[in-house]
């Protein structure tokens, strides 16, 4: 009989699943944690930075302000000082000699690759859009991006009509992106070749934000005109 048979084979010994499993889930919690001390270490500059780069946006679409009071809208439509952080808001620019320059509205929606956030500028006196600034975007670089800095693109943001009708209820003309070189209404964006996708999201943001503050404003222009007592610069 051959002699490996006659060998008494040792039991495979399996390692205890617990230890094993203790052991991932204190290094998954130990990952954790410090990603979250991180997030919490860093969030006061982080909130210091957006707020530093909103004001900043602030004044490059309302190039005509030099001071600003940022409003809150209540439940019943109507504009307060704002204080605190939340709520749907907007921010008033006055002139150096405290007139009501314009209205910086903050939008977002989706691009091609992710939520775009913008600032647009509004001046209610010409009722066109008179500034433009990207505050954040994924969009993909040297096509996308393009939104942030292409001249021509951002020339569309220097009298872009968004005239309300009469019963200062709804725009005459939305805004919409047309095909690059093919504008020729006051109320078109002029595309990017390339970055389809993204202008004309730019567009579908801007369109459905005028759409929606507009008549707000415009019901409240008094308000807004009057806060410059209260200004911030």
């Amino acid at each position: 009989m051959n002699e490996g048979m006659n060998q008494v084979m040792s039991p495979r010994v399996v390692p205890p699943a617990w230890p094993m499993f203790r052991a991932l889930v204190g290094v998954g919690m130990f990952c954790g944690l410090v990603i979250v001390l991180v997030y919490l270490g860093t969030l006061p500059a982080i909130t210091k930075n957006r707020a530093e780069a909103l004001e900043k946006a602030i004044f490059t679409v309302l190039p005509a302000a030099t001071s600003r009071q940022t409003f809150a809208l209540t439940d019943d439509q109507q504009f307060v000082p704002a204080t605190g952080d939340g709520g749907p808001r907007v921010h008033a620019g006055y002139d150096a000699d405290g007139n009501l320059a314009g209205v910086a509205i903050e939008a977002a929606g989706m691009g091609y690759a992710d939520t775009i956030e913008i600032l647009y500028g509004y001046a209610p006196a010409t009722e066109t859009v008179v500034g433009f600034q990207v505050l954040a975007t994924k969009e993909t670089p040297g096509l996308g991006d393009k939104i942030e800095k292409d001249p021509v693109f951002l020339g569309n943001f220097t009298a872009l009509d968004v005239r309300l009708d009469a019963a200062r209820t709804a725009i005459v003309n939305p805004v919409v992106t047309v095909k690059s070189g093919t504008k020729t209404e006051a109320w078109q964006i002029d595309g990017i070749t390339g970055a389809t996708v993204s202008s004309v999201a730019i567009g579908d943001i801007i369109a459905a934000s005028t759409a929606r503050w507009l008549p707000v404003i415009a019901a409240e222009l008094d308000t807004l005109a009057e806060g410059a007592g209260d200004d911030e610069s």
